[in-house]
């Protein structure tokens, strides 16, 4: 994508000779569009067919309001197309209302186009075994709706209620209201479809909930570490110079600690790092400081700074 990206700019730069501030801004407002739009597109044709090539044959289903579209489908027998879209409409209303007009826009529109896509489209039935059914359709399902996700737009609003209740409600977090309606799902699907297709369906969720994570986050999960040490400087040249990464600085206080010193100011370091580099940057840290105090957090996107290791001569 990162090329795609570069050559559209290189194009865009070719046939702009007076390069402004403002015409640079709709040329990356442009590829940003178009990126976007590959994306949704790209997820939308993914979902499709972990539904249509994997699930519905097998009558295994997802979580979230695709799963509950797949189960009234199972026991109503109308169209999953139909449901798919009208059982997210009140989502979608929703997230325009809380979220803006352009979110609920692209939403509507993808998952307008994935239940299109579902009536119109034919998908092979890519093979019976429940396993690879499970497994491989919440792949392709999760995919979708990372793919979706990443051009700004939504194919199962539950995730949409789920951020609002847990702005609301200081009690449950994103993961938990999603993981407690799947839990209800998941229960409704085991008395209607049996107990065995709703384990399956478990292991769909899981799979679609891994490929959404890997999509949204990517192998390098990074880490923020803060460090509060008094030997800062030598800590942040050790990180700069000798481990390649980026730091920020700024000025604390420290309190009450072991060293009887209060109001004592203090250079504290921050760095981000990925999990990989969490380890020899704690040792590097610890050998100038054995008394050095080191806070690690996870860290689910980041845009801009020094993220990549730096050239080392």
């Amino acid at each position: 994508m990162f090329t795609i990206s570069a050559a559209l700019f290189l194009l865009i730069h070719a046939f702009i000779p007076a390069f402004s501030p403002k015409k640079l801004y709709l040329g990356m407002k442009a590829i940003n569009t178009i990126r976007d739009s590959a994306n949704i597109g790209l997820g939308i044709l993914s979902a499709a067919f972990g539904l249509k090539g994997f699930l519905l044959s097998s009558h295994f289903i997802d979580g979230g309001a695709t799963g509950v579209s797949m189960l009234i489908s199972d026991i109503t027998l109308i169209p999953i197309s139909i449901l798919i879209f009208v059982i997210n409409v009140p989502f979608l209303w929703i997230g325009y209302r809380k979220l803006g007009l352009w979110f609920a826009i692209k939403s509507t529109a993808a998952i307008a186009l994935l239940s299109l896509c579902l009536a119109l489209v034919q998908f092979p039935d890519v093979t019976h075994d429940k396993l690879l059914t499970a497994v491989f359709g919440g792949v392709f399902i999760g995919t979708g709706s990372g793919l979706a996700m990443r051009g700004g737009a939504v194919l199962d609003g539950t995730e949409i209620a789920a951020v609002l209740v847990s702005k609301k409600t200081q009690l449950l977090k994103v993961s938990d209201f999603i993981l407690l309606l799947n839990v209800l799902i998941f229960g409704v699907a085991a008395s209607v479809l049996g107990v065995e297709p709703a384990m399956y369906s478990i292991l769909t969720y899981m799979a679609a909930a891994k490929m959404i994570d890997f999509l949204l986050n990517g192998i390098e999960q990074y880490s923020g570490i803060t460090v509060i040490s008094t030997k800062s400087d030598a800590i942040r040249r050790a990180i700069t110079v000798t481990l390649g990464r980026g730091v920020t600085i700024y000025q604390g206080k420290s309190g009450y600690g072991k060293d009887g010193h209060v109001n004592d100011p203090r250079d504290i370091v921050f760095t981000v790092a990925t999990r990989l580099e969490i380890p020899s940057l704690k040792q590097t840290i610890l050998r100038i400081d054995p008394k050095a105090f080191i806070v690690q957090q996870s860290i689910d996107d980041t845009t801009g700074g020094l993220l990549k290791r730096k050239k080392l001569h």
